[in-house]
């Protein structure tokens, strides 16, 4: 007897060439082992640019990245980095000033999710989440901007002195039983990104975030095992289809170009619709 298929949600994403807005600049994307941080660093290297490739746990996972940044024409470097610890942090950016003399952006992209009913989370379930979630895009941040206020603005590069782009989650606005942690941590990522926007817009930093909804992503696939599971998630979809990581990775090359030049301090939701309540599309 054949062995049944596993079911795969399909892909109903527009095939569409990315353009060169990012030739000549360097990227950092953290956590490019897979999912977003994957589909983010392989559309900017399409766009461009060269990236380095943090990752944590996953070095098969970030050279393969790594491989398809190549395949773009742009180089990569794979750099293994916790950025919830400051000095791994601070070694990493410098080891990208090293191979590539600058930094003009950087996706602020690890996450991770430690799941547990409220009374039965740990302090170091909610903390780890933190740690990596809110904590590591701070630091992150915080390295990246003393890296452009040295650099200065070159027009020949970009028209901004550098561009930080925080990959958030839908859960910034929406609550999410079962995973406080993370959705506390992506609520403070809001905050933290206006804040810094706010106070770094003279310079001429841009900072925005891109909040994904249901993206086709390791963790998102563990739970998509059957048809009715995926009809049960469409349904919170209006639009209908599965986010694919090329999605996040379009909005984020656009967000890191001069066309968004005057885009500082927003949030964009890369969600199919997902915000807008879609339980009252019927009238409520």
């Amino acid at each position: 007897m054949a062995k049944e298929k596993p079911f795969v949600p399909p892909n109903e994403m527009p095939p569409r060439p990315i353009q060169p807005l990012l030739t000549g600049q360097k990227a950092l994307v953290t956590g490019a082992s897979k999912g977003i941080g994957e589909g983010v660093a392989v559309a900017l290297a399409q766009a461009g640019a060269d990236v380095l490739l943090n990752y944590f746990s996953d070095p098969e996972g970030a050279e393969k990245t790594a491989e398809k940044v190549r395949k773009a024409g742009r180089q990569a470097l794979v750099v293994q980095a916790d950025v919830a610890v400051e000095e791994e942090v601070q070694s990493m950016v410098a080891r990208m000033i090293e191979a590539f003399g600058r930094i003009d952006i950087l996706i602020n992209n690890s996450g991770i999710q430690l799941n547990a009913p409220f009374d039965k989370m740990t302090l170091a379930q909610w903390q780890r989440v933190i740690d990596i979630n809110l904590t590591g895009q701070f630091l992150c941040a915080r390295e990246a901007v003393r890296v452009f206020k040295r650099q200065g603005i070159d027009k020949s590069i970009s028209y901004a002195m550098g561009k930080i782009i925080h990959i958030s989650s839908v859960h910034d606005i929406i609550p999410w039983a079962g995973h406080v942690n993370y959705a506390a941590a992506k609520g403070g990522i809001m905050l933290l990104m206006k804040s810094i926007a706010q106070e770094l817009a003279p310079l001429r930093i841009r900072v925005n975030s891109i909040s994904p909804g249901a993206i086709r992503t390791p963790m998102n696939l563990e739970k998509l095992t059957t048809p009715e599971s995926y009809r049960d998630l469409l349904s919170l979809i209006p639009y209908k289809r599965l986010g694919e990581a090329e999605d996040v990775g379009r909005a984020a090359v656009w967000l890191a170009s001069d066309d968004s030049d005057y885009v500082h301090g927003a949030v964009l939701y890369v969600d199919g619709g997902m915000v807008l309540y879609p339980e009252f599309a019927s009238g409520g």
